[in-house]
């Protein structure tokens, strides 16, 4: 797949089934300055829990993973005010989750 941009989203590797709604609403997000999916792997551990997650800080803003079954992507979000981006990330995400 050639790398393309579409808005804050800058394609470089597929998305697995699922990913696009997500990255949709992170798009939406005023933190947000741009989104770049990375790598896709298999979890080992079983199927656990679907969705998407906050995982770490970069020096560029955060590292999530989407998870679907057994399938894991990384999700690279890059943004200037880490702080404001995990508050709403928090309040959008984490009330789907029990």
């Amino acid at each position: 797949m050639p790398k393309y941009r579409k808005g804050k989203l800058k394609l470089e590797h597929h998305l697995i089934e699922g990913a696009e709604d997500y990255l949709k609403v992170l798009e939406q997000m005023e933190s947000v300055k741009g989104i770049i999916p990375g790598r896709i792997f298999r979890n080992q551990k079983g199927r656990g829990q679907k969705g998407l997650f906050l995982k770490y800080e970069t020096p560029s803003g955060w590292k999530l993973l989407f998870k679907n079954g057994s399938t894991v992507q990384e999700i690279f979000v890059i943004t200037d005010d880490k702080e404001l981006f995990k508050g709403e990330f928090l309040s959008r995400f984490e009330k789907d989750k029990p």
